[in-house]
């Protein structure tokens, strides 16, 4: 039994899901002019809004884009290390060897690299004690090894795996500040030769089986680990996404199916070369391999001996992350995006109601349920903020045209090649789904298009929630469900934002929506999260090159918004060379919990430790206000 389980939790305000009060607030204003056939924020309103400058929700001044190797903040505000790629998790394991030649061993031990989506649990009745689960999606081998090139062993493959899945750790808040404790029997490493085991309706199907597992239902690893979930009954969700690049095969002329093409297989890799000293990831020697990665795997961060498991219910695609909320009649609804140009957003109903007493109780709930896929229509055809209705299309074999005639035997082939079942019912291609977050003020649900470059060609048209042609900046897409209700199978969407360099495109819809200026325009926007107040954080993962498209735009940052104004100003500048992503919020809401990852990619950096010819090294940072205040307030 888990301590969480042993400490059961009654405080329903803790829950990812909103009760019906929830959204009697101030957002519910903005809802009741979608529905009421009104432009959500039109023109007028937002210009008006905007230039004033007049939103009580943010209490900080925008913040100038910047170019420097440091964390950049508002007045007022400090930022410091809470854990670095390489730290080691114990009192006596390996330091972080920056020579490269740190062992594979030793980094299993260690702080995985390139941090990505995380969450916070509290420990019941301790203000001052937590638990973090933090994904590490990937690594940077100019980094990782002493040759700075691609991995040269076998042993090198396993170390690069271990740099990758998830790392739990316990924080203590010590004199007003949040540390890392190194020794705590919580600490541990999922990563990517960590065993595994499958549930849901996939687990044991025929695809998954290899040699290694011939009956299907435990597996090795988990990789390409992007964003995170948390559940109400106390289990994060970890998602993996680029997990085709992982594969190869030996055999260069070796043909691919529709379903591993349509997933990106291809004999070369992408740039990380394990199949060449690794048969697990040979796609002529493991073919069925790759079908066992792209799933959300749920983990008992208060658990340590607990085993991972990868809930097949939820589909297998590129995973971005993981937004729970919950049904009117009390069942699990999780919103998923795939990050890919031209593929869909999801969402999941648990079949049975989440338990609220008995944590416990739900560590199955997300085995069974049905699985939606987002339709959406053509839009108003609004330049500045489009807005129109959706649908969510049941992917069950035997309705809506999947079965055996358009290639599924089964429920467990409809969730093994999601992607192909949701282009059997004509769902919505789109740019690049990423993070989706739940308003706590009003339900209303938010999702990052990050950019499609393809967007106006590859059978990807031009409209709806996807307005731009060759689109570098993306936007931030929001819906609100009919009745208010997550289980509703129709919503009412519009975008909140279109990002866009106004400076280079003024007066052209690559210049963005009316609340973009040259004082806070930004590109790619990737991670998202909400603060309690209903702040919505927008953190990016675009081109940081400050020039042409994306003059003025400095490194990637981490902006806040203004729901209800549609106000968004600039909070945080990060290094050279990084992507900032991962969020989460001290239950005070005093510390902003935010990853760097990837400072330096192609040089440039020494962050955060700027040593002379320091490595640079991804890492969370805690953000506080100098007067102990709430942040953002």
């Amino acid at each position: 039994m888990s301590l969480l389980e042993e400490h059961q939790s009654t405080d329903l305000e803790k829950m990812v899901g909103l009760s019906r009060r929830g959204f009697i607030s101030a957002g519910a204003l903005c809802g009741a002019a979608m529905f009421l056939g009104g432009n959500l924020l039109s023109r007028s309103v937002l210009a008006a809004s905007v230039s004033a400058g007049s939103s009580k929700l943010l209490g900080f001044d925008s913040i100038a884009a910047a170019t420097t190797d440091a964390i950049t903040l508002p007045p007022g505000y400090k930022s410091s290390v809470l854990i670095s790629w390489g730290q080691p998790l114990q009192k006596n394991g390996p330091a972080f060897d920056p020579s490269g030649n740190g062992s594979a061993e030793h980094q299993e031990l260690q702080f995985g690299d390139n941090n990505d989506g995380m969450s916070l649990f509290e420990f019941p009745g301790e203000k001052d004690r937590a638990l973090m689960a933090i994904n590490n999606e990937y690594t940077n081998y100019r980094y990782l090894y002493a040759h700075g090139g691609m991995p040269q062993s076998a042993e090198e493959v396993r170390k690069a795996l271990a740099c990758e899945g998830v790392t739990v750790i316990e924080v203590q808040r010590k004199n007003g500040q949040w540390q890392f404790v190194q020794g705590s029997r919580y600490n541990r490493r999922i990563h990517g030769n960590s065993p595994l085991r499958f549930s849901g309706p996939a687990a044991g199907h025929e695809l998954l089986k290899t040699s290694a597992d011939p009956h299907g239902k435990q597996v090795l690893g988990t990789f390409q680990n992007c964003a995170n979930g948390k559940t109400p009954w106390g289990t994060y969700l970890t998602c993996e996404e680029n997990f085709t690049d992982c594969f190869g095969s030996s055999n260069a002329e070796q043909k691919f199916d529709a379903a591993q093409k349509r997933y990106g297989a291809v004999a070369a890799s992408k740039e990380i070369n394990w199949h060449q000293h690794d048969p697990r990831f040979d796609l002529a020697k493991n073919p069925n391999e790759l079908n066992r990665h792209g799933w959300v795997v749920e983990i008992d961060p208060f658990d340590p001996k607990s085993t991972p498991v990868k809930r097949t219910a939820l589909g297998r695609f590129k995973h971005e992350n993981a937004a729970l909320a919950e049904t009117k009649d009390g069942h699990a609804v999780v919103y998923m995006g795939d990050d890919e140009r031209g593929e869909f957003i999801y969402k999941f109903v648990s079949r049975d109601k989440i338990n609220h007493k008995n944590p416990k109780a739900n560590r199955d709930l997300l085995d069974h349920g049905t699985l939606y896929v987002a339709r959406f229509d053509a839009g108003d055809g609004n330049a500045d903020h489009p807005k129109g209705q959706g649908q969510w299309i049941e992917l069950t074999h035997g309705k809506n045209g999947i079965d055996a005639s358009s290639g599924f035997a089964d429920q467990a082939e409809v969730l093994i090649h999601t992607r192909l079942a949701a282009s059997v019912v004509n769902a919505t291609r789109m740019d690049r789904p990423e993070w989706i977050v739940v308003s706590p003020k009003d339900g209303q649900v938010y999702c990052t298009l990050t950019n499609n470059a393809k967007r106006g060609e590859d059978g990807q048209p031009v409209g709806g929630p996807n307005p731009r042609e060759k689109n570098v900046y993306g936007q931030i897409l929001r819906w609100r469900t009919d009745r208010d209700d997550h289980g509703s199978k129709s919503f009412a969407w519009d975008l909140f934002v279109v990002a866009g360099n106004p400076g280079v495109h003024a007066g052209t819809p690559k210049g963005g929506s009316t609340n973009i200026t040259p004082q806070n325009m930004f590109n790619s926007p990737d991670g998202l999260g909400f603060d309690k107040a209903g702040r919505l954080w927008i953190l990016t993962d675009g081109d940081s090159s400050n020039a042409g498209d994306f003059a003025g735009m400095g490194n990637n940052q981490m902006l806040c918004a203004d729901p209800v104004t549609g106000e968004i100003r600039r909070f945080m500048v990060g290094p050279i060379g990084c992507e900032v992503t991962g969020i989460s919020f001290s239950p005070d809401q005093k510390t902003l919990f935010v990853g760097i990852q990837h400072p330096g990619e192609n040089g440039g950096s020494t962050f955060p430790e700027h040593l002379p010819n320091g490595k640079p090294r991804s890492s969370v940072m805690a953000i506080t206000r100098e007067d102990g205040g709430i942040v953002g307030a």
